[in-house]
């Protein structure tokens, strides 16, 4: 039950308008990437000191990792395992809510050099080899290779990788492309300044300095949210996130800076309601009462249930 509060004194805090959220600037200054879980929880990673820092949604710093070499923070929707990749350590590493490291990968005595590793989930890791020139779909906890892939492709300028449904997601400095595991081309689109995948379900969406874009399968890139003076954008189930002139802004869902992708005409009588979206209707005023009681239960100052 508390569990179920939390999201949804989220969800209602989501509701809102545009705010600025209290972080303060210096914090932000100079952020290299920014990442926000589904609980509100911001993610920063600044290039100048290799360090991670996490902050709740009023700005406490929840944890906070100084790096020797660079890692890549990759996404953090389970953020009791939130995975980091070094090119330059070949290595993985898995960190808990807290920022306290809980399982490192070591690729250097196993594999010859690993040019990025992708953590599909808590047992399986997808590295692309770029010595050998082979994906490798390995599972770290035995310390087994499942499957090998050959691929003949150049990725010198890989910015980020994603294995999903048989399909092989590749980000370079100016390009997207998608291909079968026997990396037979599907798809391909330019992109300006990409910086990593986020996955919601089946859909595929790309973060680029100032775009959030939506992968429409076999057919087009869609913008979803772009603001050209944003310095750092992201996004979580809720919410849309941007660093703007070292301030935190964040964006509900129907902020008017969606732009929906195109769809399929459906025809839908007036007078044919669908039961089941009544019934959604007519439960929608206690969902409300219940986030209200929420609400009320934060503004007497208990912020950790």
């Amino acid at each position: 039950m508390r569990f179920l509060y939390i999201i949804l004194f989220f969800f209602f805090c989501s509701l809102s308008a545009q705010k600025v959220l209290p972080l303060d600037s210096l914090k932000l200054k100079e952020a290299g990437d920014m990442l926000a879980d589904d609980y509100g929880n911001l993610y920063i990673y600044k290039n100048k000191d290799f360090s991670f820092t996490k902050y709740d949604s009023t700005g406490k710093q929840i944890g906070k990792m100084m790096l020797t070499v660079p890692f890549k923070p990759q996404n953090v929707q389970n953020p009791l395992s939130v995975a980091l990749f070094s090119e330059n350590a070949q290595e993985l590493k898995f960190v808990d809510q807290n920022l306290n490291e809980i399982q490192r990968v070591d690729f250097k005595q196993k594999f010859s050099f690993i040019k990025y590793a992708y953590a599909e989930d808590l047992q399986q890791i997808w590295l692309m080899d770029e010595s050998m020139k082979r994906l490798i779909q390995y599972n770290f906890r035995n310390e087994t290779t499942i499957n090998s892939y050959p691929f003949d492709a150049n990725f010198d300028d890989l910015i980020d990788l994603l294995v999903y449904d048989n399909k092989v997601y590749v980000l370079t400095k100016k390009q997207f492309r998608v291909f079968t595991l026997k990396f037979e081309k599907l798809f391909e689109a330019e992109v300006e300044n990409g910086k990593r995948f986020r996955r919601e379900n089946d859909m595929i969406l790309i973060i680029t300095k100032n775009t959030i874009l939506r992968y429409i399968p076999d057919k087009e890139l869609v913008k979803i949210f772009d603001d050209p003076d944003a310095q750092i954008v992201d996004k979580n189930t809720l919410a849309y996130f941007e660093i703007k002139a070292n301030k935190l802004y964040l964006y509900t869902l129907e902020n008017n800076k969606e732009t929906k992708p195109p769809a399929e005409p459906v025809a839908t009588p007036k007078d044919n309601k669908d039961p089941k979206e009544y019934e959604e209707k007519k439960e929608q005023p206690d969902l409300i009462k219940l986030m209200e009681e929420v609400s009320e239960v934060q503004s007497l100052g208990i912020d950790n249930l």
